[in-house]
């Protein structure tokens, strides 16, 4: 069992690592690792992959960390350690991809419709630099949701832990899970697509369970389940030679 919890002890040592120097000793968090939306000066494409190793605080990193033990140990131990690997940074990086196209087409409406209204790209962009809005052309809340996605960066392994949550739902889909904030246990095969669909209703409405003051990216969330499903069912008709998936 523990060459299978190496690869899995060795994401969460490196997450850890990251967090507090990034913390403890910088002081802040990393902004040129952070996934920020392209037309931002500080996108690079390298942070598709760097985000998933930065986190917005102590609970969004244990909670993360939590599901990748608890939900990808069973999985490393049927893959191994490369395919495991493979799956983890694959769904992460779509993720990222997933949430960023997302952004892209909100972006280019409100764009659109500030174009559409006679604005031009300098107006638009003194808007960025006041945090200023004209309302007889947008509502303050499309304004603020312009204004983050173009400043607001993502971080965090969340897409890939989505990914491996759709993996082990597909494969122990009987298993049943047990939660805090669930007085009885319930089937994966439930409370993981449960979980996925309360994701894409959030990101579609704006809805926030958590209250206004802390920003998650649903739709990261749901690119990385969607991804990992789409992996998962391509593996299961072409499996390796090694017999990767049972």
């Amino acid at each position: 069992m523990m060459k299978y919890l190496n690869v899995i002890t060795a994401l969460i040592a490196i997450n850890l690592l990251f967090f507090f120097v990034s913390q403890s000793i910088i002081g802040h968090r990393l902004d040129p690792l952070e996934l920020y939306f392209p037309k931002n000066e500080h996108a690079g494409i390298w942070q598709f992959f760097t985000h998933m190793f930065m986190h917005g605080g102590i609970f969004h990193l244990l909670m993360n960390m939590f599901g990748l033990w608890m939900f990808g140990t069973p999985l490393a131990k049927i893959w191994g350690k490369t395919r495991f690997l493979i799956f983890y940074f694959t769904t992460g990086i779509g993720a990222a991809i997933f949430y960023t196209s997302i952004n892209y087409y909100r972006f280019d409406t409100i764009y659109s419709q500030l174009t559409n209204a006679g604005l031009s790209t300098a107006d638009i962009q003194a808007m960025f630099d006041k945090s200023a809005y004209p309302p007889s052309i947008i509502s303050e809340e499309t304004f603020v949701q312009f204004y983050q996605i173009m400043h607001s960066p993502m971080v965090g392994a969340s897409g890939a832990i989505y990914g491996i949550l759709v993996a082990f739902g597909t494969m122990f889909p009987n298993t049943k899970l047990m939660f805090i904030f669930l007085p009885f246990p319930i089937a994966a095969k439930y409370f993981i697509p449960a979980l996925i669909a309360l994701d894409l209703f959030l990101g579609l409405t704006g809805f926030s369970i958590f209250g206004g003051s802390i920003s998650i990216a649903h739709f990261a969330h749901v690119g990385g389940a969607l991804v990992g499903f789409l992996l998962v069912m391509f593996w299961r008709k072409k499996p390796s030679r090694s017999n990767f998936i049972q």
